[in-house]
């Protein structure tokens, strides 16, 4: 899985170019060459809302296709899955809850192997939030750490940074220094890892 690694970066927020988005790429610049990069932006997927079909006829999820089926091989194909979403009322914004639902349909998808094929990837989480207490976005941490746990992923923590109107985050100098190392899977940085 390590070499060479392959990241997808999904962007969760419902314009281009927020703080989000450029904390996470000040954390890709400093990705190994020879790491894949892929940038998925939900808001430009046209992915539908996500329709449960546990309790309907035999309960299997069919075939993925079009913007699911998008999303779908891009997520399998990574070893490491970045979900860069804003903290919109204290969690993950709405595009990104609803990719998160779609994987508890692609478990139910016959011969995918989704939970197998998941075990001992890594997710990672980058958020900006305007609040300057972190545990303001503990809940959006969370969501994304249960998911990594449930499915036997490697938990890598949030990159945390500070700002609300665009370009702010550009003026946090402790998140541009954690970003850095952020991504590199044998280093911890305090205060930014939940």
């Amino acid at each position: 899985m390590d070499s060479p690694r392959s990241f997808l970066f999904v962007l969760g927020s419902s314009r281009t170019g927020g703080n989000t988005e450029t904390l996470a790429r000040a954390a890709a610049e400093h990705l190994e060459p020879e790491a894949a990069q892929q940038w998925l932006r939900l808001s430009e997927l046209g992915l539908p809302p996500f329709r449960d079909r546990r309790h309907l006829g035999d309960g299997k999820t069919p075939f993925a296709e079009g913007p699911e089926k998008t999303l779908q091989d891009a997520t399998l194909a990574a070893t490491d899955i970045v979900i860069a979403s804003p903290l919109y009322w204290y969690s993950v914004s709405g595009s990104v809850k609803n990719y998160l639902d779609y994987w508890s349909g692609w478990l139910r998808v016959p011969g995918l192997d989704f939970k197998a094929r998941m075990c001992g990837r890594r997710l990672w989480g980058v958020t900006v939030q305007g609040d300057e207490e972190p545990d303001v976005s503990a809940p959006l941490a969370g969501t994304l750490r249960l998911s990594a746990e449930y499915l036997r992923m490697e938990w890598k923590g949030v990159l945390l940074g500070y700002g609300s109107r665009p370009g702010q985050v550009l003026r946090d100098e402790a998140a541009l220094a954690a970003a850095k190392t952020f991504l590199d899977p044998a280093r911890d940085t305090p205060g930014i890892r939940y």
